[in-house]
Order: C-alpha cells, then sequence, then structure tokens
C-alpha cells in the first residue's frame, strides 16, 4: 500500500511539472489543478481505489456525486475537464495503457442552469435590506443561514429554538424521512440570529409556535412560499439579476465549500444527502471534522480568519 502511495504522489508531481513546463500554466491555474484532482483521489481513497485500476463506471460515480451535492454545472464542467486532462496524461506519459476518461461526459450547459451566487453577491443581497423595517433583520438572518448552512427551505422553516446549539456553533436539523444531523454554523450566522433575537422577544407570538426561530408579524411560523417570496423580492431591490430561490443559497453554500477546498463527503453529510455510502458518510464523519471543514472552507469562516491573522 505504501509503495502504492508513493507511486501516486510521484504521479501527481509528474503530472503538476507536464503542465507547469509543457502546457505553460499559471501559479493560479495549477492550483486548481491540483485541488481539482486531490477531490477525485480523495474520493477514490475512500472507495478503496487507485488511479491504476478504475474505469468509466467509477469516473461517472464520481461525477454523479458532483451534481448530488448541488455543486453547479459549470464547475462540475471545470472539474471533470481537469479529470480527463490528468487520465490524458497518464496514458501520454505511459502510467496507464488506456484512458479511461475518454467517454466521460460533462453536464450539459443549457440556458436554464441553476443559478449559484458568490459570497459577494450574498453580501449585496444581505446589504440592499431595510433594518429599520420590522422583518428586515429577521430576512438577514434567514438569507445567512440559509447560506452559511446549506439548510433547505423547508428545513429552515420548522428549524425550532431547542435545535440550536449556539455556544457550541452547531445546530440540530431533520432533514427528509426525518432524519436528523448536525451542522456547524458560522459565527456571523450567529451574529444576525442573536440580532433578530432582540426583535423576536418583543413579539407577541402564538400559542403553539413558542419554540420556531423564524416569525411571521403574527406570530407564526413561516411557510415556504413566504421565504421564496422575500429572496426573490429583495434579489430585485438588490438588482441581482439571476433568478434565485432558498434552493439557490444551498447550492451557493456547496459551490462556495466545494471551490473553498471541502472534502465531498463532508459536503454531502453536511447537505443532508445518502447517496454516497447512504448512512455511512454519518459514521465515518464526525461533528468535529465536519466543523473543520465549514472553518477551513466556508467563506464566511475564511473572511474571519483572515481578519483575525491582519
Amino acid at each position: 500500500m505504501e509503495t502504492g502511495k508513493k507511486s501516486q504522489t510521484n504521479l501527481v508531481r509528474s503530472y503538476q511539472r507536464y503542465l507547469k513546463l509543457q502546457r505553460g500554466f499559471s501559479p493560479n491555474t495549477l492550483d486548481a489543478y491540483r485541488r481539482d484532482l486531490q477531490k477525485l483521489l480523495s474520493y477514490l481513497e475512500r472507495e478503496g481505489k487507485d488511479v491504476w485500476e478504475i474505469q468509466l463506471d467509477d469516473l461517472q460515480h464520481f461525477a454523479a456525486t458532483l451534481h448530488e451535492i448541488g455543486i453547479h454545472p459549470r464547475s462540475q464542467c471545470r472539474i471533470l475537464s481537469g479529470v480527463r486532462s490528468f487520465f490524458r496524461y497518464m496514458e501520454l506519459d505511459g502510467w496507464r495503457e488506456d484512458d479511461p476518461s475518454e467517454l466521460l461526459e460533462s453536464p450539459v450547459l443549457g440556458e436554464h442552469l441553476p443559478e449559484v451566487l458568490s459570497p459577494e453577491e450574498v453580501d449585496i443581497l444581505e446589504n440592499s435590506i431595510d433594518l429599520s423595517k420590522w422583518e428586515g433583520q429577521r430576512n438577514k438572518a434567514i438569507i445567512e443561514v440559509l447560506f452559511s448552512c446549506g439548510l433547505r427551505v423547508s428545513e429552515l422553516v420548522n428549524l425550532k429554538l431547542s435545535d440550536l446549539y449556539l455556544d457550541e456553533q452547531y445546530i440540530r436539523i431533520f432533514g427528509k424521512g426525518s432524519k436528523e444531523r448536525l451542522v456547524p454554523i458560522s459565527p456571523k450566522a450567529i451574529r444576525e440570529l442573536n440580532d433578530w433575537f432582540v426583535d423576536r422577544n418583543l413579539m407577541n407570538i402564538k400559542a403553539g409556535e413558542e419554540d420556531y426561530v423564524f416569525l411571521n408579524r403574527r406570530g407564526a411560523h413561516l411557510t415556504r412560499t413566504m421565504i421564496l417570496i422575500m429572496i426573490k423580492r429583495q434579489a430585485e431591490v438588490a438588482g441581482i439579476t439571476k433568478t434565485i430561490s432558498p434552493h439557490t443559497l444551498r447550492h451557493s453554500f456547496a459551490t462556495a465549500l466545494l471551490e473553498g477546498g471541502a472534502d465531498l463527503r463532508a459536503i454531502q453529510a453536511m447537505l443532508g444527502h445518502e447517496s454516497i455510502g447512504t448512512t455511512e458518510i454519518y459514521t465515518h464523519i464526525d461533528m468535529s471534522t465536519l466543523r473543520q471543514e465549514i472553518l477551513e472552507h466556508h467563506p464566511r469562516n475564511m473572511k474571519k480568519i483572515e481578519n483575525t491573522e491582519e
């Protein structure tokens, strides 16, 4: 096994030299190729396979994984383009006799792709909110929690105060099929929630609704439609021309983590998907690992770390 790891390390180094010296790639491009390739190598290691033996169906499963965790098709295309480049090099330089990626297809980029917001666009969306209005801070907290935690809109509207563990910086989510998962929450999202709680504490809350985090003017919990309408209207106010919805923020969460270099299984666990190894992901990734992935790779936390270092 150690010999295999060393050989793979030598292969990756040789490939990077090829990209630098023969392809003339810039340091930023080289780093992007390296990070995308590492996603594949980490995935294969967890599957108990290596680059010498995998075939097309293994690569197709990897590609399906990118789709299932909500990665934007353009990002999928870029990653798979790098995968094909890697295997073409392996065949060209004699590391393999075949190229398993030859028939690997990328997503079709049509006119109606699901949109993704950059962290900067999320900031623009939040900064366009009129905080002098009663619902202003609530809406800002909603957008930040969706982006920082990658929740489904149904999970957000059903979020309870009793599911918040803000001192420990995580929240408990009940997803599809009432399956429970723990999701780290960023310091920024916690601040927005605490600011909302100042307003919430002044409300007349309906009986039976006391435990819901997000409420409407009448003291009842919000509906999915209310969240959808709010986000679409706020996008118009912010001048964002993309067609967005609450699910856009979930896609943006996954894409931001992937772009930051987070592990695919960690992203999948945080999103509450089951298709990779089904519940196996919950037994192999503990809470500390998930939190570390968020701290290291989500832009909200990366900004905080950079500011601290300054």
